[in-house]
């Protein structure tokens, strides 16, 4: 899997959230990691979320296909809020 980011965006994101693309893309380890797609944000492009556990916890990262799902191109990355923690914990507990 590899991956790419616009590099202002991802210093904007760190400001913002705290959280690096670097440290966004480890939630794509995550075994029990839940993957969906983001009609909300879609409308230029096709966009999914991902919402996965990393070393500084649950963690949900927006992200794109590219060249037909080789690359994947990060968007946003952000710690996950309360609901959102719950429904991956809930998923977690179903993929056992």
């Amino acid at each position: 899997m590899k991956f790419e980011w616009d590099k202002n965006k991802a210093e904007a994101n760190l400001k913002k959230h705290g959280i690096s693309f670097d440290l966004g893309i480890t939630v794509f380890d995550d075994p029990n990691a839940l993957i969906a797609p983001d009609p909300k944000h879609s409308s230029a492009e096709h966009r999914e979320w991902i919402i996965g556990e990393s070393d500084n916890g649950v963690l949900v990262v927006i992200f794109t296909k590219r060249l037909e799902g080789r690359i994947y191109r990060i968007i946003s990355a952000r710690r996950a809020n309360k609901r959102e923690r719950r429904l991956y914990e809930e998923f977690k507990k179903l993929s056992l």
